[in-house]
């Protein structure tokens, strides 16, 4: 008896990428708009943002993500007071199980989160342009791009989307098997809870004795878990960490580099900018301009379009 093949079904299929990006807005940054004959999603990683999507007027915060579908006007500020973080990427797919996301205003789990996360990896493996570039209209590809990272795009693009359309349609999903995600599980709750630990103290100097101590874990195994989780020990996590928080106080503009830093824990203004430097190949001088200049251009065109 010959085998006979499984034709497989494919729900979801994007068939074209336009832009990925991770925005670091200034708190009055403000994008006057735009149509295209694609999708569109938008996701608040932190801060919170207003957007019209064609007449509708709403308030997006963390977690929160807003899919713009193809000719749908579209425009975004930020509300003056925090400077936004957000993941944008734009796709064509003429899948008929893409109605589901029109005029949705969705709430991500870790799960849709750490898919963006990945998204966002493999763009930066695959693109030299960089994705921080608001008026980017075209993505340009490595010359020696990671193998397979293009491929890996769409398909994290794809599962991102189905897990979307899953899990608001169907409220419980079969886990992969019982020891494995209780494994999984735990360790993920752990990750979070020692999270959670170091962004309550962000503002202080905390070593690796004190985050075993306080969390009930051993040296080894804190290590361990960061390795497998970030790809980054504990302490290099930190220090990402508290380097992204500068990075928003500086949009906020409320502080000066020398209050950042005392605020955040560094000994002096001169280990501040070598260890914001070492994180963003920036000083916080050049980063703070570079972001200015980013919302000055977008003021310009705004003015140059009435």
């Amino acid at each position: 008896m010959a085998y006979q093949p499984t034709f497989l079904q494919k729900e979801i299929h994007i068939e074209k990428l336009y832009t990925v990006h991770y925005f670091e807005y200034m708190k009055d940054f403000f994008f006057e708009g735009e149509s295209h004959d694609f999708w569109e999603f938008c996701y608040i990683d932190k801060g919170e943002i207003e957007v019209q999507a064609d007449d509708q007027r709403y308030v997006l915060k963390k977690g929160d993500c807003i899919f713009h579908k193809p000719n749908e006007f579209h425009m975004l500020k930020a509300n003056g007071k925090i400077a936004p973080n957000l993941v944008v990427a734009s796709f064509s797919c003429s899948s008929p199980a893409m109605n589901f996301f029109e005029n949705k205003l969705l709430k991500l789990d870790s799960k849709e989160r750490n898919l963006l996360g990945e998204l966002i990896t493999e763009s930066r493996n695959a693109f030299s342009c960089p994705l921080n570039d608001p008026y980017l209209q075209k993505l340009t590809e490595k010359e020696e791009p990671f193998f397979a990272c293009e491929q890996l795009i769409e398909l994290y693009l794809e599962q991102f989307l189905i897990n979307l359309i899953r899990r608001y349609r169907y409220c419980t999903l079969a886990d992969a098997g019982p020891q494995k995600s209780t494994k999984i599980k735990s360790d993920s709750d752990l990750f979070n809870h020692i999270v959670a630990y170091l962004e309550n103290n962000i503002t202080s100097h905390v070593t690796v004795d004190e985050i075993c101590k306080n969390n009930l874990i051993g040296r080894s195994q804190l290590q361990a878990l960061f390795r497998s989780k970030s790809s980054l020990g504990v302490i290099e996590y930190f220090s990402n960490m508290k380097i992204n928080v500068a990075k928003q106080l500086i949009r906020d503009s409320h502080m000066n580099f020398t209050q950042i830093s005392e605020y955040l824990g560094y000994s002096s203004i001169h280990y501040f900018s070598r260890q914001f430097k070492k994180i963003t190949n920036m000083t916080p001088s050049e980063y703070a301009s570079s972001v200015k200049a980013l919302s000055e251009r977008s003021a310009f065109d705004t003015e140059t379009h009435k």
